[in-house]
């Protein structure tokens, strides 16, 4: 029987290890520096019984029949589709900016007409990239451009990212479209919603195996002789750290969470509330909205942008930019004259993953290796 060894207890290691100790069954120990399974996603209910997400708000999306096909194994899933609310000018509005946005935060005849133009010119429900929604010659579209452009994307992109808007990649950008709809939702995936009893215990499902050992507080760095140890490796952390930082290193950003608990029923209206231009923090996240917890206190987390630092925080989004793309490359192309050590996760693959892309990739992952051992 093959014996693996998986390092990192997030969903990219907890799906590679369960595929490969049910559909192998094969041997496979699974280690985390942690002292919790689920990576970033871990959450856990407080004394309140509120599901706390300890790393920010963790809302599942997926069009991918194939991975919600597998992930619907392991939990049930509410129906909660993920609106997000901003404060522009002292107003509270959706975001993406769509036209229910421009009838919040504009006159209604200015909003009527705006809408119209935008009809004429551009494909109802249609995503624009705020950089290319700011080509535009109309006044009035020119006009609506450059404000969602400050009020949403300048300030904001600024404090989550670090730098200035422009040399912001594309696939960043991209994220923050003007939508030509009315559909308020922040994803429009078919399956949508959070998992009743957390992220936690779907990724300890998945462990939860006669074939799978798992060693929380343990460091790859601890393991003695792993290539000799285990016939393949596959590895979740930081492909940079993997190598020592040979070529250099890395850069992400990484997010603080400051915790307040208030003796009140709501703090806001709900689960997660952006501020583009106001105050240091990036958006407010209240828990009890996901699962509709009920408890006469409430629990936020205040979210600060920062860069990664060694030792001090962690990795959270990759920074996409060309150099270090070119940086990471080098480190890919070295990673192929290993035998059987497998890089894959948003620190292994380098990319911004959501959870659903992450599973994929896993899935493929092993499928490759089913493949090759048939």
């Amino acid at each position: 029987m093959k014996k693996n060894l998986v390092i990192g207890a997030g969903f990219s290691g907890a799906v590679i290890a369960y595929l490969l100790a049910e559909k192998l069954n094969e041997q496979v120990l699974v280690i985390d520096k942690k002292n919790h399974i689920a990576g970033n996603c871990y959450d856990y209910r407080d004394k309140n019984g509120i599901m706390i997400h300890k790393y920010g708000s963790h809302i599942f999306h997926t069009s991918n029949e194939k991975v919600w096909n597998f992930i619907k194994e392991f939990g049930d899933f509410n129906q909660y589709m993920h609106k997000v609310i901003a404060v522009i000018d002292g107003i509270e509005t959706t975001i993406p900016f769509n036209f229910s946005t421009i009838y919040d935060v504009f006159p209604k005849t200015l909003a009527k007409r705006l809408e119209e133009k935008l009809l004429e010119k551009f494909e109802y429900n249609k995503k624009i990239p705020i950089l290319e929604f700011l080509k535009q010659d109309d006044e009035d579209l020119k006009f609506l451009a450059e404000y969602v452009y400050e009020k949403v994307f300048l300030h904001y992109t600024a404090k989550q990212w670090g730098v200035n808007p422009e040399s912001v990649d594309g696939a960043v950008t991209a994220r923050v479209p003007v939508y030509l709809s009315k559909d308020n939702r922040y994803f429009q995936d078919k399956y949508q919603g959070i998992p009743l009893e957390g992220y936690t215990k779907l990724v300890e499902k998945m462990l939860t195996h006669p074939n799978i050992k798992l060693k929380l507080n343990t460091d790859y760095a601890t393991v003695k002789n792993p290539e000799k140890e285990f016939d393949r490796i596959f590895y979740t952390g930081a492909i940079d750290e993997y190598f020592n930082y040979e070529f250099g290193e890395l850069p992400y950003r990484s997010v603080n969470f400051k915790f307040e608990e208030y003796d009140r029923e709501f703090y806001q209206s709900n689960s997660v509330v952006n501020y583009p231009c106001n105050y240091d923090f990036t958006r407010i996240h209240e828990y009890k909205h996901y699962l509709n917890d009920k408890s006469p206190r409430t629990v936020i987390a205040k979210e600060y942008s920062e860069f990664f630092e060694r030792g001090k925080n962690e990795r959270y989004y990759p920074i996409p930019k060309d150099e270090n793309t070119e940086l990471y490359n080098k480190y890919s192309e070295k990673a192929k004259e290993l035998n059987n050590v497998f890089f894959l996760g948003r620190l292994g693959d380098y990319k911004y993953y959501d959870m659903d892309k992450a599973i994929l990739r896993a899935i493929e992952v092993f499928e490759t290796i089913k493949g090759e051992s048939s």
